[in-house]
């Protein structure tokens, strides 16, 4: 059975989280406030939150439940795993279920929220919401067993080398193609977040607006394979790559997994694509 989850937002660490917050108020239409030392960064439906730190990595990365029995699910099937300690984690909402990967990254589960009250921006843009991230990974077939065997997340899609190497993989929590991906890589460190919008024509309006802010489109417009999305992506300050998505997959719960070969034109069907290995 599905996770039946979905991401609320992500936590970002940076060496300078103000600049890295003015980036993404600016560029992905979002109302930012500061509590201590985090800059939260919120519009309609998407966040995305930063502490001080070293650049490239994630403090956490927090999913609501989608129902009651969603959340007690997952409380049973976690309830043997180590538990983190979230006292020190101001943004979060209280009752908070917090785990970490093999590789260390916080994980964050929340019940069923409230629907947040809507946010009022000066300039609107297109929807746009929190839908996916990526990680790169030197345990890549480590953190697949941890995130499908441990927690329930069920695996849409796999890519691999001529050998049957693991190289890439693509896993849900609900009917969307993907909320993570994990990229094999010589590091381990955050690749990006992705914002979906809902059409080719609020993905071009999307890419307007950044070209109104002079902000650099580095990968796209393009469609990935596992996915079938439309996308465009930027960088932020830091360097981590920032997508706007759109129509990407609803996959049937029987679905079966795909196979992909390692080569560009499975990150992207239309061409050039950014490789992690």
């Amino acid at each position: 059975m599905s996770l039946d989850a979905h991401l609320v937002r992500l936590h970002l660490q940076s060496p300078d989280p103000a600049a890295l917050a003015a980036f993404y108020a600016r560029c992905y239409g979002m109302q930012q406030r500061v509590i201590g030392q985090t800059h939260l960064c919120e519009g309609p439906l998407r966040a995305v939150h930063m502490s001080p730190g070293q650049a490239n990595q994630l403090h956490y990365a927090l999913w609501a439940c989608n129902s009651q029995a969603a959340w007690e699910r997952l409380c049973a099937k976690t309830a043997t795993l180590p538990h983190v300690d979230l006292s020190g984690f101001s943004d979060l909402p209280q009752g908070a279920l917090g785990l970490r990967d093999p590789q260390g990254l916080c994980l964050v589960f929340v019940p069923p929220q409230a629907p947040p009250a809507p946010t009022q921006l000066a300039s609107p843009l297109p929807g746009a919401t929190n839908q996916h991230f990526a990680i790169r990974t030197q345990q890549i077939e480590t953190l697949l067993s941890f995130y499908t065997e441990q927690l329930g997340f069920t695996l849409s899609d796999r890519v691999q080398d001529d050998s049957g190497k693991l190289t890439a993989c693509f896993l849900r929590t609900e009917h969307l193609h993907h909320c993570i991906a994990l990229f094999g890589a010589p590091v381990n460190c955050f690749d990006h977040q992705s914002f979906e919008t809902p059409n080719w024509a609020d993905l071009k309006d999307w890419a307007d607006h950044m070209g109104r802010l002079r902000t650099e489109i580095v990968w796209g417009v393009g469609r990935h394979g596992p996915g079938d999305d439309v996308f465009f992506m930027v960088r932020d300050p830091d360097g981590n790559l920032a997508e706007i998505s759109a129509e990407i997959e609803t996959c049937a719960s029987d679905r079966p997994v795909g196979i992909w070969p390692h080569e560009e034109r499975t990150l992207n069907v239309w061409g050039k694509a950014i490789m992690r290995s």
